[in-house]
């Protein structure tokens, strides 16, 4: 399947609680959109942008498509790494002889780690109040 014969292919990426509706457009603009903001506006660390761009790099194809991402939920960290699982599974239903390039740099993995919950009778997660034993 070919991006040219199609209006866009999307792509749902999570992250902690994060979740990125991703469409990957047939553009040579390279723009990529979050939220209605460009990536470099809406991710201002520099380690962000490496991780939302890096499925396009490898793939080859960085500033040969647009992409637009709606993403709620999380922290900006998880954000970007939910929009980075989005663009990647868009590339593997617009070309699955990708699956392998992608899956080597762990971009189709889901991550699955998420915030663990508090418990009762505890402060936190696994934090317990302090014991006196006197």
């Amino acid at each position: 399947m070919n991006l040219k014969e199609q209006a866009f292919v999307w792509g749902l990426g999570r992250r902690k609680t994060s979740v990125a509706r991703v469409r990957v457009y047939p553009a040579d603009n390279g723009k990529i959109i979050v939220n209605g903001k460009d990536y470099l506006e809406y991710f201002p660390r520099k380690t962000l942008q490496i991780i939302v761009e890096e499925p396009l790099i490898t793939a080859g194809i960085f500033g040969k498509v647009e992409v637009r991402a709606k993403i709620v939920g999380g922290g900006i960290s998880s954000q970007a790494g939910a929009l980075s699982h989005g663009i990647s599974r868009a590339l593997f239903s617009l070309n699955p002889e990708l699956k392998m390039l992608l899956k080597s740099k762990g971009l189709l993995t889901r991550d699955s780690r998420m915030k663990e919950r508090r418990k009762y009778g505890l402060q936190k997660a696994r934090k317990a109040p302090q014991y006196s034993k006197r």
